[in-house]
């Protein structure tokens, strides 16, 4: 088979490895938005305050990534990997033993970011561990371990429930270690290849217009992903009257589109090319996010959110996999800052959907706005999509 072949042609343990960073990394980034209803009743907060509890943590996560970037060029994504992982249980501790109120959360939700940057660690220890003609699915893949969001949505609820959402931090804490000493055993460094014979400055990197194309990009759909993710719950738990689990599994159900279709955008982009097939996909992502504005029944809302979360994971896998054929050399910094543009579009769009509804009443709002920006990047993609680029695309 095709994928079996394209998997067999690099180093596996360090894919596996990859995948398992960004899942459990992942888990604990999005854990205050999985707990955000049960925090919310606890703390009254107002839909304003419940839009930034969630959205603090992608924040955080911009914030850390370009540093953790830089520091996985420099010193490899394998240490670098287990530092982050191991400093991501410091909030979560704090979380579990404090966490008395929305101050003390949103801090912890800051400190969080670090999980968050693990963005920059796992997508370089991929991309570097496979051929340039299967980055696609490689880092599609590895990019498919922000399916931890659907264990923390889906799971959180349930155990918190039983133990107080307090108890989930302290529970997700073993959990973490344990997977930093697998990832240790896992992970191999591997030299970067390509035709730059040396490494680029950081300040180098931010004159290059194509730096900051790709941010836009990836802030309308990794911040469209993990922003609805975080979200979604507190959405279905407001407008439609679920239980707080029934709303868990609904935001569940639409994470795990976004997470599945990850990889498989990243393996339709190797063959047809990622900008080419983003041309569709943005517009598609605007019908979906704009129907669900219309605020339609429960069945009919889960199905287009379900869809707009599975195309928002296939842009995903697209804009990595054009990513690292134009930065080669720096993929662990240019992961870093490209990733934090995506936390950043995810720090957004939730507290966007909580502000309009303080203040217009409604959360079509929001989904509307968020629409529109879908439509106005086009002009980005198109200014994006030379042949210089796109013809560095290797096709299987």
């Amino acid at each position: 088979m095709p994928i079996l072949y394209a998997l067999r042609s690099g180093h596996w343990p360090s894919l596996l490895a990859a995948w398992l960073h960004f899942e459990v990394s992942f888990m604990t980034w999005v854990l205050v938005g999985a707990l955000g209803v049960f925090i919310a009743q606890d703390f009254g907060l107002t839909a304003t305050q419940k839009g930034f509890l969630v959205a603090v943590p992608l924040l955080g996560g911009s914030l850390f990534r370009i540093g953790v970037g830089v520091l996985a060029d420099w010193y490899g994504p394998r240490r670098i990997g287990v530092a982050s992982m191991l400093l991501a249980a410091v909030p979560l501790g704090g979380a579990w033993l404090a966490g008395e109120n929305f101050s003390q959360m949103m801090g912890v939700g800051l400190l969080l970011g670090v999980a968050g940057a693990s963005f920059a660690v796992s997508l370089p220890l991929a991309s570097r561990a496979y051929p340039l003609a299967h980055q696609g699915l490689a880092m599609g893949v590895a990019g498919s371990g922000n399916s931890g969001a659907i264990v923390s949505i889906a799971l959180a609820p349930l155990l918190a429930v039983k133990l107080g959402w307090h108890g989930v931090f302290g529970l997700l804490i073993p959990v973490v270690v344990v997977i930093a000493i697998v990832y240790w055993m896992l992970a191999r460094n591997h030299e970067p290849t390509g035709s730059s014979a040396h490494r680029r400055e950081f300040v180098v990197l931010l004159r290059e217009p194509d730096t900051y194309w790709f941010c836009a990009l990836y802030a309308i759909t990794f911040g469209g992903f993990v922003g609805l993710s975080s979200y979604l719950s507190i959405f279905f738990f407001d407008q439609y009257g679920l239980s707080r689990v029934e709303a868990g599994w609904a935001a569940a159900a639409c994470a795990l589109a976004g997470s599945f279709f990850r990889p498989v955008g990243g393996f339709i982009a190797d063959r047809c090319g990622g900008l080419r097939v983003l041309s569709i996909l943005y517009p598609t992502i605007a019908v979906f996010t704009g129907v669900a504005s219309l605020l339609l029944p429960f069945p009919a809302a889960l199905a287009v959110l379900f869809l707009a979360m599975a195309c928002l994971g296939m842009g995903n896998g697209m804009i990595f996999q054009v990513v690292p054929q134009r930065f080669r050399q720096e993929i662990g910094t240019v992961s870093g800052l490209v990733g934090a543009a995506g936390g950043l579009g995810g720090f957004l769009l939730p507290s966007m959907l909580g502000l309009f509804k303080d203040l217009s009443g409604t959360y079509a709002t929001g989904f509307a706005i968020f629409a529109t920006v879908c439509v106005s990047i086009m002009p980005v993609v198109v200014m994006f999509w030379r042949p210089s680029l796109e013809n560095m695309v290797p096709r299987i």
